[in-house]
C-alpha cells in the first residue's frame, strides 16, 4: 500500500524507534505513547487486520516477547494489549505498560498522551531493545 504510513515505516520512509525486527514483522515505539514503552507491533507485510496475517502464530509470539519485555524494562506485570485498526489501516497490536497512578485509571484513556522527548523515546527503545537480544 503506497499511502500507509506504517508500510512506509516498513520501507524506511519514515523513521521510527525500532525495538523489534526480523523478516515479517516490525515492533517499534508509538509516536503518541498513551505511557513510555508504548509499543506497536506490526506485520511488514500490509495485511488490513490482524486477523488476516497468514503467519499470525508467528506474529504472536512476537507480540508476547515484546510484551514480556516491557514488563521487564519497566518492573511491571501489567502491560495492555489493544488491537484497534480504526487508525491506522494496517494491521497492529499496542503494548502498554501500566504503572500505579499512570493518569489511566482503570481503563486506558486514549486521549492522555504522554509528552516524551526524542532523545527518551531513543533511550525507551534502546532499554527495549537490549531486552529483546537486538
Amino acid at each position: 500500500m503506497e499511502d500507509c504510513i506504517f508500510c512506509k515505516i516498513v520501507r524506511g520512509e519514515i523513521p521510527c524507534y525500532k525495538v523489534y525486527e526480523d523478516e515479517n514483522i516490525l515492533a517499534f515505539l508509538d509516536i503518541r505513547p498513551l505511557n513510555p514503552g508504548h509499543t506497536l507491533v506490526i506485520p511488514k507485510k500490509h495485511f488490513r487486520w490482524v486477523w488476516d496475517i497468514k503467519n499470525i502464530g508467528e506474529y504472536y509470539e512476537v507480540v508476547k516477547k515484546t510484551a514480556n519485555a516491557l514488563k521487564k524494562v519497566y518492573d511491571t506485570d501489567k502491560v495492555f494489549s489493544l488491537v484497534f485498526g480504526e487508525e491506522v489501516e494496517h494491521a497492529h497490536t499496542w503494548l502498554i505498560p501500566r504503572f500505579d497512578n499512570d493518569g489511566h485509571g482503570s481503563e486506558i484513556n486514549l486521549k492522555n498522551v504522554k509528552e516524551i522527548s526524542a532523545g527518551e523515546m531513543e533511550k525507551i527503545a534502546e532499554k527495549i531493545r537490549q531486552e529483546l537480544g537486538q
